[in-house]
């Protein structure tokens, strides 16, 4: 194939998507804002659907040279610390569904997705520069570049995240909404921690209106701490930025009163970051993910908030299934391997957005529903934990 599709956003999604073209041999033009390859953020977790694609990639190795694998997630009551539920990973969720259970750091995995496309032929790299606009043509797609530049391609994934561009030629020009929540986020080096907390463990505690999550990352050489409440965001505060400044204390303020074993890990914490966060309703249809010769991939398309860990998995995913389409010849065009596509993705991300969503309820829950969320994970235990019909995708298109 000669054709170029142009892939809007370096991030994680939009270098799956080059790699998986790349692949296929499909040329891809590559745009991204930012003067150079990089990823904000702290960590992240990969299920065994996204770990996966990965190695369909032949990347298993390189994940393997950067990640954590944690033996299990316990999740504890925030005020008064005892257990409310507990999921094997390790060795046992690879039995149980195939693939192990990752957790990263972002920029090692945004750097070994990078190093996978950088070794493939026929990408071109765009950098400092942005997607102004996309006009769609009978055969091709224009793309208006921020630097005046116009670029022609037969087709376009727009993997330019929450804020994209590209989604204003596919559904709409409706900016995304904020849920209410704050996020804030740290990187505790090992070596700062007691040894008896530097266990290869994910950790949920869960309160009233917040939860916080910490977890092994670098091969266990730091630890990742995130903590969501509810509150009003200040008004100064950035709403596109990822990695805001913020004080120890206005989290402490925040969460109120916590059990000392979650103080202590919040307490390790020398530099926090905080996000306000946002997101879009469940996707509705296929006619949101793709137009013609247009499709979208990732947050740019279904953004997830972070109470299942789903959003880098589904990026990948979406990426994996597009590469697959790409090489299948019973969608020989672009407008019906686009089709294809968003009639394959839409139903899962749209399922994976509505359960993060009341996972987000259910997290923050009080009174009644508390009560009723500890009751059903004693009873109910790995069985309400443990996700088979996500861990077990993509599944085959």
């Amino acid at each position: 194939m000669s054709q170029h599709v142009l892939v809007a956003g370096g991030g994680i999604g939009g270098l799956g998507a080059t790699i998986a073209l790349a692949r296929q041999g499909v040329p891809s033009m590559v745009v991204e804002q930012a003067q150079a390859f990089g990823e904000v953020g702290a960590g992240l977790q990969l299920g065994p659907n996204a770990v996966r694609v990965l190695a369909d990639w032949g990347l298993r190795d390189a994940l393997d040279a950067v990640a954590a694998w944690p033996e299990d997630l316990c999740v504890r009551d925030a005020a008064d610390g005892r257990e409310l539920g507990h999921l094997r990973l390790g060795s046992d969720i690879v039995q149980r569904h195939g693939q192990p259970y990752a957790c990263l750091h972002r920029a090692d995995l945004h750097a070994l997705l990078l190093h996978a496309a950088q070794v493939q032929t026929g990408i071109q790299w765009h950098l400092a520069t942005r997607v102004a606009g996309v006009t769609e043509r009978s055969d091709t797609v224009k793309v208006a570049l921020d630097t005046g530049e116009t670029l022609i391609a037969s087709a376009v994934v727009g993997a330019d995240g929450l804020w994209s561009r590209v989604r204003h030629a596919v559904a709409d020009t409706l900016p995304p909404q904020a849920t209410g929540h704050i996020a804030y986020r740290g990187l505790i080096p090992a070596g700062a921690l007691p040894e008896a907390l530097r266990t290869p463990r994910v950790q949920v505690w869960l309160g009233p209106h917040l939860h916080v999550v910490h977890y092994p990352v670098r091969r266990g050489e730091a630890f990742n701490v995130v903590a969501v409440a509810s509150g009003r965001a200040p008004a100064a505060l950035n709403a596109q930025s990822w990695s805001e400044p913020a004080a120890g204390i206005e989290l402490q303020v925040a969460l109120g009163s916590v059990h000392p074993a979650l103080s202590a890990w919040l307490d390790a914490v020398s530099t926090w970051t905080r996000w306000v966060l946002h997101d879009r309703a469940p996707l509705n249809g296929p006619h949101a993910m793709a137009s013609e010769r247009i499709a979208l991939l990732g947050d740019a398309a279904h953004p997830m908030r972070p109470y299942l860990a789903q959003g880098a998995a589904m990026a990948l995913e979406d990426a994996w299934v597009l590469g697959r389409l790409v090489a299948d010849p019973a969608t020989p065009d672009w407008p019906q391997r686009l089709a294809r596509y968003a009639a394959l993705r839409w139903a899962r991300n749209a399922k994976v957005q509505s359960r993060s969503r009341r996972n987000g309820v259910v997290f923050h829950a009080r009174g009644p529903l508390r009560w009723a969320r500890n009751a059903a994970m004693a009873l109910l235990g790995e069985r309400l934990m443990d996700n088979a019909w996500l861990y077990r995708g993509p599944g085959t298109p």
